[in-house]
């Protein structure tokens, strides 16, 4: 799928920042491992590889992009310190990026997120202010916070920087199991997407790319068909990574670029196949981490003796909060 991309307009990202931003993160970033199911491809009477981006470093994919934000800041940017918002998995990646790099980090963060994710962005060593979705939109404190602290601000997706360091979790995938029919891809804000999206189309040109996203929160999958930038306000999903507001300025026209379609998954499939997930893979993956996976389990995308390229995005789960 194409979007009309000018010569005022050009995209934002490209596979050259892929590999520069691979090279900055090999000696930064965990290679993830990449499982099968024998039971999954029993179900979907395909071969599917799942590249684990829940043992990534903080346990999800974000410490790419974040860390492949930070490593290119100046001198005096990261004296002053950074600052971002994120629901968790973003903030704890910023957290340690930061830790590593002896960069000062601030986040913003919704006082509903994970508690799993707090504690881990507060023992990363990052500074948490925390503030109501319901009252306050986060772009506009994090902008009036940036302001008054001189810090700069890492947003947790439409950033260029972000989106290349998040795609090198595709790039890593098609190097060691070769080329694929298709990669499903979890979406939020789109950098994952766009960013393996990217990968994908330069290492496996034939491979169709889709997106998932959570039918309580389809903003991407709207903006996709109708190509007009939709938004949605605080969805009641439990993917909790997925509860942005909607694709951004960069990532949006990515998305339409780069990637083939879009899919969207109930709570039940979500729910339905991260306890699979638990259950016979023995891997623990947040609600989100399935998003892509729930395609396949649930049977809304299907493909039949296909290679198939699945990415979980991340393990950070409170496991309380699901009855056994």
């Amino acid at each position: 799928m194409s979007a009309n991309i000018s010569a005022e307009n050009p995209l934002s990202v490209c596979y050259d920042d892929l590999e520069a931003a691979a090279k900055r993160l090999k000696e930064k970033a965990f290679k993830t491992p990449v499982l099968t199911s024998a039971t999954f491809n029993k179900r979907t009477n395909s071969q599917v590889f799942f590249k684990c981006e829940n043992f990534q470093r903080t346990g999800s994919f974000k410490f790419r992009g974040a860390c492949n934000a930070l490593m290119q800041l100046s001198e005096a940017e990261k004296q002053r310190g950074v600052l971002t918002f994120s629901s968790g998995n973003h903030a704890q990646a910023i957290a340690l990026a930061a830790q590593l790099l002896q960069i000062p980090a601030t986040v913003v963060m919704p006082a509903d997120a994970p508690k799993v994710k707090q504690e881990a962005t507060r023992g990363y060593g990052a500074e948490i202010i925390l503030y109501d979705r319901s009252e306050v939109a986060r772009e506009e404190l994090t902008v009036q916070i940036a302001k008054e602290r001189q810090l700069t601000i890492i947003p947790p997706y439409d950033d260029a920087r972000v989106i290349a360091g998040q795609g090198t979790a595709a790039l890593e995938l098609i190097a060691e199991i070769g080329e694929l029919d298709l990669l499903l891809v979890c979406c939020g804000g789109g950098g994952l997407l766009s960013g393996c999206a990217i990968a994908t189309k330069t290492l496996s040109p034939k491979c169709k790319v889709i997106g998932v996203e959570p039918e309580q929160a389809d903003d991407a999958a709207r903006s996709f068909r109708t190509k007009t930038l939709q938004t949605v306000t605080n969805p009641d999903t439990i993917a909790d990574g997925a509860r942005t507001p909607s694709l951004g300025k960069l990532t949006f026209p990515l998305v339409l670029h780069y990637v083939d379609d879009m899919a969207t998954v109930s709570e039940e499939a979500i729910r339905n196949t991260m306890f699979f997930m638990w259950e016979r893979m023995k891997i623990v993956v947040e609600p989100t981490g399935v998003l892509a996976a729930a395609a396949l389990f649930d049977g809304v995308v299907k493909a039949q003796n296909a290679r198939i390229g699945v990415i979980v995005s991340g393990g950070n789960v409170d496991i309380l909060n699901f009855r056994f």
